[in-house]
């Protein structure tokens, strides 16, 4: 089968986002400026082709049986383990369901379509151009820079907070009932972690709560470090697929090795020295 040139995989009379000096292009990035700004989160609806969306979600079904689903279905909001300084109602040892899976980045080798199109540099300038950043950088996890986020019928992805400040998800097969985006805009800060809000939000407070049906073929920018978030539970009778690519504003970045290891089985060797690689640019926990 002939390659598919990364440019084809985007809907370019929508969104050509190859086009530096196209008007059409700056105005896609002034709405989700607009957008984001407001809450942290932006969708550009119909984003691909549709020769791209089959051949992205052909590669995820591909790797479907390769989805690491952890023993532990038990976790807190910071992916973790729990903290015994704290008390026992604290959001650090509060402990919700997680079912839904992960199709880790080491499944995916270059010549993938996936693959291609993360490290292609037109698509990570059209995000930094959306998110007002001068420069992007691949996250450099070999495990969880790209994966894919499955939740299959009655699975879910609970409240969480994410380890990179920006997550684009590219909604590759939606949920035929549930599996909606739910999440609370900046419910934490680079200074603070605000655990009272978080608490509210565990207790059942749904004031703040946005909630998103997402459609495939969907791009979505989110602010995932800062915005509390979950996919409910997928009540139909189809796997929800997401691809997920993580870029960060400084290179050299990796997950933490706890957290890699509990949501993918695994770690590499990058994630051993820790001491050795940049500091992130706030102390939240991961």
């Amino acid at each position: 089968m002939a390659e598919i040139p990364c440019k084809e995989l985007i809907d370019r009379e929508r969104y050509p986002i190859d086009k530096p000096d196209n008007p059409v292009r700056a105005a896609v990035i002034a709405r989700t400026r607009e957008s984001f700004r407001e809450d942290g989160c932006a969708v550009i609806r119909g984003f691909f082709s549709d020769a791209g969306l089959q051949a992205l979600r052909d590669e995820a079904l591909a790797r479907v049986d390769q989805a690491y689903y952890s023993a532990n279905t038990a976790c807190n909001v910071y992916l973790g383990d729990g903290n015994p300084e704290r008390a026992d109602d604290h959001p650090q040892n509060i402990f919700l369901e997680r079912t839904n899976g992960f199709v880790p980045a080491d499944t995916y080798g270059e010549d993938t379509v996936s693959r291609r199109l993360y490290a292609w540099p037109p698509l990570k300038d059209f995000i930094a151009d959306c998110l007002g950043k001068d420069e992007l950088f691949v996250y450099e996890d070999p495990v969880s820079n790209m994966i894919v986020n499955v939740c299959r019928p009655a699975e879910q992805f609970n409240w969480h907070f994410d380890t990179n400040e920006f997550t684009i998800t590219m909604l590759l097969q939606s949920a035929q009932s549930g599996g909606y985006f739910e999440y609370v805009p900046n419910l934490r800060n680079p200074d603070d972690e605000r655990y009272g809000a978080v608490k509210r939000v565990l207790d059942g407070d749904r004031s703040g709560v946005k909630r998103l049906r997402l459609e495939a073929g969907d791009l979505q920018l989110f602010l995932g470090r800062f915005s509390l978030h979950r996919v409910t539970r997928n009540t139909g009778g189809q796997d929800r697929l997401v691809l997920i690519m993580s870029f960060a504003e400084r290179a050299g970045m990796v997950g933490n090795r706890v957290r890699v290891r509990n949501l993918y089985g695994k770690t590499a060797a990058i994630h051993e020295n820790e001491t050795a690689r940049p500091v992130r640019a706030d102390g939240l926990l991961d």
